[in-house]
């Protein structure tokens, strides 16, 4: 890839509940120690878009942390982990389920709990930032251009009305976001994030950036290699048995 290297990390669960959308808290800190020791910078999706619409210079790598869903085991085991490493994350809201229970297509065998408001302003207040997640965690491009329109402004407006500021960042449930889809994002939020697996740079479509599963990189070794730039046989390999998964299971939606 030409230019700088972003790694936009995507994780759901920090917990030992198992599955594809939960990382063990032990494995999820050795993460975080293996950015914080190998140097490579923490940006957030501000920088990024700071670089993309007004030429702001990024380093030669960088990750992003981001978080869908707004579960509280990121209150009680990945925040403190990225607080005391100085890490900024963001964490995309579906309104509806806040301080409640995941209600959505796909949830766990025992469904997970997402954090209240208060706990969410009091994370703003120590750094984290939020977005959006729709409100009701539905699959947008199944829905009418209006109801499209209703879960991108109402959970903004929520959000806006909670937190004292409108979200600038979304993250379409399951990844889901066609042309049209990403048209009606970009009325309303600055990015928008994806399932699609590779890093992202300066070419990258602001409303369909790219990210990295973590759930990929649980092995210690393989993720400093990545890191350190030598991941790009391991990803191509990722991305070449997805596209068999999806030519089985069409389509694949991913697990946003």
């Amino acid at each position: 890839m030409a230019g700088p290297v972003v790694d936009i990390l995507m994780y759901h669960s920090i917990s030992g509940q198992g599955g594809p959308t939960a990382i063990a808290p032990d494995a999820f800190a050795a993460q975080m120690r293996a950015i914080a020791e190998t140097g490579v910078p923490v940006i957030t999706l501000d920088d990024f878009c700071a670089a993309k619409i007004g030429g702001a210079v990024l380093p030669d790598r960088s990750v992003i942390l981001t978080f869908d869903d707004g579960f509280q085991d990121f209150a009680d085991a990945a925040w403190p982990v990225m607080k005391d490493l100085g890490f900024r994350p963001i964490v995309y809201l579906p309104t509806n389920y806040i301080g409640g229970r995941e209600g959505w297509r796909g949830i766990a065998a025992q469904p997970r709990k997402l954090m209240g408001w208060d706990t969410i302003r009091r994370l703003q207040g120590e750094g984290v930032i939020f977005g959006s997640h729709t409100e009701s965690h539905p699959d947008l491009d199944a829905l009418e251009e209006a109801a499209v329109e209703a879960e991108l402004i109402r959970s903004r407006d929520r959000i806006a009305a909670e937190l004292g500021a409108a979200p600038l960042h979304f993250a379409p449930p399951y990844g889901i976001a066609g042309k049209a889809t990403q048209a009606r994002i970009a009325h309303y939020y600055r990015s928008s994030v994806g399932t699609r697996l590779a890093s992202a740079g300066p070419a990258s479509e602001r409303f369909d950036l790219p990210r990295l599963e973590m759930f990929y990189f649980t092995d210690p070794a393989r993720w400093r290699a990545h890191l350190a730039g030598r991941g790009s046989a391991y990803l191509a390999a990722r991305r070449g048995l997805r596209a068999v998964k999806g030519a089985v299971m069409k389509p694949w939606k991913g697990v946003a």
